[in-house]
């Protein structure tokens, strides 16, 4: 692994273990050239998969494009950051899972919505805002309106 800051090709394994979820090896290294230590992590890829987006354009998955995503719709909510892995690797092992070479990105956006709606709602209505484009105030309160009614159904 090469040290990101002198680019020293020799680094050494001071201490691993699994994360939380067991999704990941976190890895601490100490670069043997300039003494500095950093973190990695060692995560397991299936498969190749490509999302197919609006236009018919296509990019390979990107897990930290999803996790940026997810995180900025929980910016300043009460959401611990190991929350919002464990939602990030949930989707990305269906997406790897599901034995597929492409997934359209409008699924992968109902996999985030389906994840924010039990993690915090304010996170929802924020991604939702995004994804499903709200243009008006007007759809804001339509969308939160049909949030709170499913809140109250489920008790």
């Amino acid at each position: 692994m090469r040290c990101p800051f002198c680019a020293h090709d020799d680094t050494q394994v001071k201490d691993s273990r699994p994360t939380e979820d067991n999704s990941s090896i976190r890895r601490r290294r100490q670069c043997s050239s300039c003494g500095a230590r950093f973190t990695t992590f060692e995560r397991v890829q299936l498969r190749e998969v490509t999302v197919v987006k609006s236009g018919d354009r296509r990019q390979a998955f990107d897990r930290a494009k999803l996790e940026q995503s997810i995180s900025l719709a929980c910016r300043k909510r009460d959401v611990p950051h190991e929350r919002i892995d464990q939602l990030v690797s949930g989707i990305q092992r269906q997406v790897e899972t599901a034995g597929e070479p492409e997934i359209a990105s409008t699924r992968i956006g109902e996999m985030v919505m389906d994840g924010l709606r039990q993690l915090d709602t304010v996170a929802y209505i924020r991604f939702a805002s995004v994804y499903r484009d709200f243009s008006e105030a007007r759809d804001f309160e339509e969308f939160a309106s049909t949030v709170q009614e499913a809140a109250h159904e489920r008790g």
